[in-house]
């Protein structure tokens, strides 16, 4: 081979070195993934989120890059954390936890997609502009927690039939918090409840909260969505149970973790809704053009062990109708 044969063999080489390696980079999407927990709380939330993804042909490593972010339940990083994501250039951000992880993402730009994983009230903290037209650059999943307060209590006046007085648990931090003490509020009234707000934005506001509880003779306790909640769901449940205090919740995981009941929609099909609209977005859709995903799942979690040591009679009608019952 010629001398200058050689040199433009190696340059054409070069050349499709360096358009293989841009390729490379094109095919390479980067997930922002944020959110206002801990990843030790969200276990078999991201596994629906990966599983979903892969479904949709992004496999992390392989060819689509996850850049995590978690607050550990300090929700004055979450702007900060969004705004290194935005500087980095990602592809989309997945919002979870708390509503204010999307605020957060929402704040730090207009420009690159945000996935909303659990927003009770999108439309009113300002996330979209409506459920089937989101507008701008945001959609998402939500759980409808709110909406679900009345049903949530209903079940505590079947379990509990003398009912007067109910404490609710909110973290006044997150986002929509308003909309949820109102439709609570309302609930009880028609239901002839009594009902007393308790607030809690650290760990450290527990033990008052359930002291208050007690002081105030609440026959009851209704836990808001929130992740912090979540988070401390094993420390919320020993409070309970120390303090004979019967509980309602959002989600399966606080039974699991001693609670005694929950209602709610299932949590692992919410992230793979998020993994459904981020892959779609991956493939080149608008958030403007994806509607808002809502639950189809709707579970009824009792604790048999926890419902015995607090003296509560599960009636044979809501545990037909249970779909968890641990015992």
């Amino acid at each position: 081979m010629r001398r200058r044969d050689f040199i433009t063999l190696l340059g054409a080489a070069a050349v499709t070195g360096a358009l293989g390696a841009r390729a490379e980079q094109v095919r390479m999407p980067v997930i922002g993934f944020l959110n206002s927990g801990s990843p030790d709380s969200y276990v078999a939330q991201l596994k629906a989120f990966h599983q979903v993804l892969k479904e949709a042909g992004y496999v992390e490593g392989q060819n689509v890059s996850i850049e995590y972010r978690w607050a550990e339940n300090q929700i004055d990083l979450l702007s900060s954390l969004a705004d290194d994501l935005v500087r980095r250039k990602v592809s989309v951000i997945a919002a979870g936890g708390s509503p204010a992880s999307a605020v957060a993402a929402k704040s730090a730009t207009a420009t690159i997609p945000i996935v909303f994983i659990n927003a009770a009230d999108p439309v009113g903290i300002g996330l979209v502009a409506s459920f089937n037209r989101p507008g701008g650059n945001v959609t998402g999943a939500t759980l409808l927690s709110a909406e679900l307060g009345a049903k949530r209590l209903g079940i505590l006046r079947d379990l509990l039939p003398s009912l007067k007085k109910i404490a609710m648990l909110v973290n006044p931090t997150r986002p929509g918090v308003d909309t949820q003490k109102v439709q609570v509020l309302e609930a009880a009234q028609a239901l002839g409840l009594s009902l007393h707000v308790l607030e809690a934005s650290s760990e450290r506001d527990l033990d008052a909260v359930f002291q208050a509880v007690v002081q105030q003779q609440d026959g009851a306790l209704v836990v808001a969505p929130d992740a912090l909640f979540l988070a401390r769901r094993a420390q919320i449940a020993d409070l309970t149970m120390h303090h004979t205090i019967p509980t309602m919740y959002e989600l399966r995981d606080y039974v699991e973790a001693g609670g005694l009941v929950s209602y709610g929609a299932s949590s692992t099909e919410l992230y793979q809704h998020g993994g459904t609209l981020t892959g779609q977005i991956l493939m080149g859709r608008k958030p403007a053009d994806l509607p808002v995903l809502q639950p189809t799942k709707f579970e009824l979690a009792i604790n048999m062990k926890t419902a015995k040591a607090l003296g509560v009679t599960i009636p044979p009608g809501i545990l037909a109708i249970a779909d968890h019952v641990i015992e």
